[in-house]
């Protein structure tokens, strides 16, 4: 029979390993993204448009950038998830820097970084999400207007996206601005379509 969703605790190992895979799929889809020059939205985007236009290394840029919103995330949704959330940044800032030298690419078509990074990404976010973490920034913001108000996370996190690529027009060419748009719309609609609570049934 199944179980109530809600009712469900998972075991410290069950979120550590959950979180270790989400943040693997997230810094993957981050390293697609940049092998193919282009940006996201979110504390990531901002990270990344900073990186590419002063030659600041994207990991420490993003972690700093958090730091913000981790007092926020301890105010709003309490502890365990502001240590998850820190935990996760960091996990997604190490591995990004890691993947660089294991998994070099020499060329990758940008339509085919902007979709895979959006699945990729989508799907470590949804898994974060699951294990009560996230990627900081924007997204703890998204959870927690969910919560509140039953706006979907990803539509938030598009709104705000809208305005990060109004920025990246000024910046980067239209091309890479376009199909780094398409990124985001994926990976958003991965989270709006598939992020809810009743659907993550145990049994």
């Amino acid at each position: 029979m199944p179980v109530d969703p809600s009712s469900r605790r998972y075991t410290l190992f069950e979120d550590i390993q959950g979180l270790v895979i989400a943040s693997a799929q997230a810094a993957l889809g981050i390293h697609l993204l940049r092998a193919a020059g282009l940006v996201t939205g979110g504390t990531a985007g901002t990270a990344l448009i900073l990186s590419y236009a002063f030659d600041w290394n994207f990991s420490v840029v993003f972690f700093l950038m958090n730091i913000p919103f981790f007092g926020f995330a301890w105010a709003s949704r309490g502890p365990v998830f502001c240590l998850k959330s820190l935990a996760t940044v960091a996990f997604v800032s190490v591995m990004a820097e890691a993947l660089k030298p294991l998994v070099q690419i020499a060329h990758i078509h940008p339509g085919a970084a902007a979709v895979l990074f959006g699945i990729s990404a989508g799907v470590g976010l949804l898994g974060l999400f699951r294990h009560s973490g996230s990627l900081g920034g924007v997204s703890i913001v998204a959870l927690i207007l969910q919560d509140r108000t039953g706006f979907k996370a990803g539509w938030t996190q598009l709104i705000h996206d809208l305005i990060l690529f109004a920025i990246a027009l000024v910046l980067l060419p239209l091309d890479r601005v376009m199909w780094s748009f398409l990124g985001a719309v994926i990976l958003n609609a991965v989270i709006a379509f598939n992020h809810r609570r009743d659907w993550y049934v145990v049994s």
